[in-house]
């Protein structure tokens, strides 16, 4: 993969949870590798959208209530010698859930 520089402003925690669609959609055979108080990166064998805007529901802990984010795709690189792509992405809005439980879950 190129060399890019890291705009991060925070730590992300590994994350490599395969990503879950109610729909056949282009987050087939996708998987999380890390996350963020405020954005996630995933690996994909589908080239998103700059600027693409996603529902994502983030399971915190087992056996509470998602809490549902609208982000926006930030970069997409190809991975070389691979068939995958990473995504970047931040929350724009918290439409449901706590802005609070996600400040906890990642303070903890």
């Amino acid at each position: 993969m190129a060399s890019a520089t890291n705009k991060r402003t925070e730590t992300r925690q590994d994350c490599f949870v395969p990503v879950e669609s109610t729909t056949e959609s282009s987050f087939d055979q996708t998987q999380t590798v890390d996350i963020s108080r405020h954005g996630m990166g995933f690996l994909s064998p589908h080239a998103h959208n700059i600027n693409e805007r996603i529902a994502i529901e983030l399971q915190l802990k087992p056996n509470t209530e998602p809490v549902l984010v609208i982000g926006t795709v930030k970069w997409v690189r190809k991975i070389s010698d691979s068939e995958q792509y990473r995504i970047g992405l931040i929350y724009d809005e918290i439409i449901s859930g706590s802005e609070k439980r996600l400040d906890r879950y990642f303070q903890a």
